[in-house]
């Protein structure tokens, strides 16, 4: 099943992103179940995440969405983890 991960950063935070970027990248890669994912923009700065996940219940994305070090960084300041269903693309 597929997941989304909606995160929404701490206004003034974005040092804090740049930062933990590497090593929110290297969970990415290591957990192996992200399919897409990338930051929101606003007014030309990051500011919150998108992330899909493909696993096989809702309790495993919300473990997913809990050891993010973005979230461990303090990032950010709502997150919100939901089914998603693919319709196109």
């Amino acid at each position: 099943m597929l997941y989304a991960v909606i995160c929404r950063d701490k206004p003034g935070h974005l040092q804090t992103r740049l930062d933990t970027r590497a090593a929110h990248l290297a969970y990415i890669e290591a957990t192996g179940i992200v399919r897409m994912a990338g930051p929101f923009i606003e007014d030309g700065q990051m500011c919150g995440s998108l992330i899909v996940l493909e696993t096989d219940s809702l309790g495993s994305a919300n473990a997913w969405a809990a050891g993010d070090p973005y979230k461990a960084a303090g990032l950010f300041e709502n997150v919100s983890v939901i089914e998603w269903k693919k319709v196109i693309g």
